[in-house]
């Protein structure tokens, strides 16, 4: 099994260019969605560590919001009973999925949580700022201040870049981004 990590900034298409490889992918944040929606385990451990705000199940992002904006301390509250949880659907998804030639990771905090797969090719999808910003603005509820604090928890955009195997451009057309990942399926099959 070949595993693809795919790497890049908030908002530069990581999702979508995972989902053009045309095999089984592993999205985080989709996960992460799951687990505020259906984890009461996830939601009695907030409310423990965050009790002036997290009231409510399902959890409301309105509430992780609020927590981090008073201190922005409670990201790493958050991520460390979250995390957790991600890495085992990761897990379970990279059993269920072992007998398949190619999986795909889209993990925005691949390297920062030190997700380490034998032989894993890591993608960064690039992307232009001006891009960035309209597929940002198109986020329903995207608040700034958080946007801002998610960045500061990333790793450098170079580091990610210089430590990827293929670069993908994604600032030309789907067809492009498309041609790419036909190009790298080409020289890692």
């Amino acid at each position: 099994m070949i595993v693809i990590g795919i790497l890049g900034d908030i908002g530069s298409g990581k999702s979508y260019v995972a989902s053009q490889f045309g095999y089984p992918v592993f999205n985080a944040d989709a996960e992460v969605a799951k687990i505020y929606r259906n984890s009461k385990t996830c939601f009695k451990k907030l409310k423990k560590k965050l009790p002036n705000y997290i009231k409510s199940f399902p959890i409301n992002k309105n509430e992780l919001t609020n927590s981090i904006l008073s201190n922005g301390k409670n990201i790493a509250k958050i991520s460390k009973i979250v995390h957790p949880l991600v890495r085992q659907k990761m897990n379970s998804f990279l059993k269920k999925n072992k007998k398949k030639r190619v999986i795909v990771l889209d993990v925005p905090l691949l390297l920062e949580n030190k997700i380490k797969i034998k032989n894993m090719i890591l993608v960064f999808v690039d992307s232009k700022k001006s891009d960035i910003l309209i597929r940002l603005n198109k986020r329903r509820g995207l608040n700034r201040k958080i946007l801002k604090k998610l960045k500061e928890i990333q790793l450098p955009l170079d580091y990610k870049r210089r430590k990827s195997h293929f670069i993908i451009k994604n600032y030309y057309t789907k067809k492009y981004v498309r041609k790419n990942v036909k190009t790298i399926l080409k020289n890692i099959l």
